[in-house]
């Protein structure tokens, strides 16, 4: 059946089946290669797009940008909206939405992002709440088609950390959805959420995904084909560093893990920004208080061979200009 995404909005990989996921995937990859051959479309000509802002950005601001200059659009970066303040998240949506063919959003509460969809009359695109981040693991995903030769539901995909953060909560449902392995490695006071878990399951007997939650980082990791992880504390929780570092150090991808999984040729994910070493300011920050030079991955895995974390950066623009053009093109 044919596969028609015009108008839809897109705030969580939960409201979409597997063929309009594998949809986005395979035309992600049509869009990364006609720019590579220099293939200009225009597909997006005429349209105008705003990015709404709570949270600070590099790959989600740059991804939309690019992909939508790339495509023909105009864009509106807005950071500075009375949104929330003066005016209601309603009423700045139906105002937005007479402007605009799409809107953006990046921010902290799911329920912004979910009432700006319902409110706007034209498609919402979630770029980051703290519960989900949808574009991200459309680009993780085509990056594993891209440097794992099996097809999507052969593969085992572990996330190691924090697996109830919106990462660990995505990569789980667009695993289900796919047909993965997921295996969440963590502590289980940070495992995801039962309710989100028994859904998963549920779509996973549809789709024969396997999904698992384990505290044993040496029956996890075996056989794996991709080892994933994110920051220990993701932003509005900076006040719980010391607790994530005791909990999670043992859960750190070292060598000692990607050796662990017996597969010579695993591979090793991070949605970046990474903390692999002391040359960020936090960095050097927690070295000072914690005495720690490296937190959910290490420099040597980081910079290995395994890793394809610039691959899959590079891969949020194509992947979200496939969203843009799915929907408003």
């Amino acid at each position: 059946m044919p596969v028609n995404l015009k108008g839809k909005s897109f705030i969580t990989l939960k409201d979409f089946t597997p063929e309009e996921i594998r949809y986005l995937l395979d035309l992600s990859l049509d869009l990364k290669r006609k720019k590579r051959a220099g293939i200009k479309n225009d597909l997006l000509k005429g349209k105008n797009i705003v990015l709404l802002f709570e949270k600070t950005s590099t790959r989600t601001r740059c991804a939309f940008e690019v992909a939508a200059f790339d495509e023909g659009a105009n864009v509106t970066f807005l950071t500075n909206s009375q949104m929330g303040k003066k005016e209601s998240i309603e009423d700045t949506a139906k105002v937005l939405g007479r402007f605009y063919d799409g809107i953006e959003f990046r921010g902290f509460e799911q329920k912004t992002v979910d009432d700006l969809a319902k409110y706007a009359g034209v498609p919402v695109w979630n770029g980051l709440t703290d519960m989900y981040h949808p574009t991200q693991i459309l680009a993780d995903f085509l990056t594993v088609m891209e440097h794992v030769n099996k097809p999507l539901n052969k593969v085992k995909f572990v996330y190691a950390g924090d697996a109830r953060n919106n990462m660990g909560n995505s990569l789980m449902i667009g695993a289900a959805k796919t047909g993965m392995h997921f295996v969440g490695v963590a502590p289980k006071e940070l495992f995801p959420s039962e309710e989100l878990v028994a859904e998963m399951r549920e779509v996973a007997k549809e789709t024969g995904a396997i999904i698992e939650l384990t505290e044993n980082i040496a029956e996890g990791v075996r056989d794996a084909d991709v080892i994933y992880t994110d920051v220990w504390v993701s932003m509005g929780e900076e006040a719980h560093f010391e607790e994530r570092i005791k909990q999670l150090k043992p859960y750190q991808v070292n060598m000692d893990m990607v050796e662990k999984t017996n597969n010579p040729d695993v591979i090793f994910l991070h949605c970046l920004p990474a903390f692999h070493d002391l040359e960020t300011s936090v960095g050097r920050e927690i070295y000072e208080k914690y005495g720690i030079t490296e937190m959910e991955v290490s420099d040597e895995v980081f910079r290995s061979k395994h890793s394809k974390v610039f691959d899959e950066a590079e891969n949020r623009m194509h992947t979200i200009k496939a969203v843009m053009v799915a929907t408003i093109a």
